[in-house]
């Protein structure tokens, strides 16, 4: 039997992951940054992060934490706590690396990652992800993915109340 690596190895630093994007760069590597809370894991994260994947050699996720969550969101969100959304990402394969931020955007951590490509989904277009000039400023490039917004963790909940709520 072989020994698994700890997927929890995946949740760094920003400096930490930092000094992962120049090793990676280093070797030839293209980086890629996907954001967002990911409260419930459904399909729509799922083709997000494997279209995003196919982008580049390496997909790091940078999490909203339950504080920042609950600022863009609301005091009822997020449903998942930081520590098991991370957990959950932290499994699956096409995910290289874990950071958590706590800014309203994702911005510091494009600056001081600059990932190649800022993946981000299909309810934005190029033009109006909020940190495009910061990606364009390094010499990024900013990219959409994905299958259409069809899949949303506030549309979870809703079925959810629906079908369990109160009668």
């Amino acid at each position: 039997m072989s020994i698994q690596p700890d997927p929890m190895a995946k949740l760094r630093s920003l400096e930490q992951i930092g000094e992962d994007c120049r090793l990676w760069r280093e070797d030839g590597l293209t980086v890629v940054m996907v954001n967002g809370a990911f409260d419930l894991l459904h399909v729509g994260h799922l083709r997000y992060l494997a279209d995003a994947s196919r982008h580049g050699d390496r997909l790091i996720a940078a999490v909203n934490t339950d504080q920042s969550v609950q600022a863009s969101k609301g005091p009822s969100r997020p449903i998942i706590t930081q520590a098991e959304r991370v957990e959950i990402l932290a499994h699956l394969a096409v995910i290289d690396a874990i950071v958590l931020f706590d800014t309203p955007t994702v911005a510091p951590v494009l600056e001081a990652l600059k990932p190649d490509v800022h993946a981000k989904g299909t309810d934005y277009t190029v033009s109006n992800v909020p940190e495009r000039d910061v990606v364009e400023a390094y010499g990024g490039r900013t990219l959409i993915c994905g299958d259409p917004k069809d899949h949303a963790t506030t549309d979870v909940l809703g079925t959810i109340l629906e079908r369990f709520g109160p009668a």
